[in-house]
């Protein structure tokens, strides 16, 4: 997977937009106004996703190419590595989790809009 593909997969995810909130570097996107991923654009070989607690460790623990979220709260966050061995499989479900887990938290009306884009 690469940047491009990364894009491509997120933005086509209902009630998902993307931005540049902490400058043009970083790239994030957003479902119901909450960030379930950022990438940064000069490095454009990782990207941070939002993970369960318990399956934060379980990933680590799993793989060399997850690692505690830079720059973000280590407990929820995960940077991931494109480059490794992660399958695109793996790098889909990673920000599959993350969507959904951001996406359950908003509220009903809020989530009952979204599942109306599909």
């Amino acid at each position: 997977m690469n940047i491009e593909t990364l894009r491509e997969y997120c933005i086509i995810k209902p009630g998902v937009t993307e931005g540049f909130p902490f400058g043009e570097d970083t790239l994030v996107f957003k479902v119901g106004g909450k960030m379930f991923l950022l990438s940064g654009l000069s490095e454009g070989d990782r990207f941070n996703v939002k993970c369960d607690p318990e399956l934060v460790v379980e990933l680590r623990e799993q793989h060399t190419e997850v690692q505690p979220g830079y720059h973000m709260n280590k407990t929820h966050w995960n940077t991931v590595f494109m480059s490794g061995s992660l399958t695109e499989k793996q790098l889909r479900d990673m920000i599959d989790h993350s969507y959904d887990l951001v996406r359950k938290s908003l509220p009903k009306k809020l989530q009952a809009e979204i599942a109306a884009e599909k």
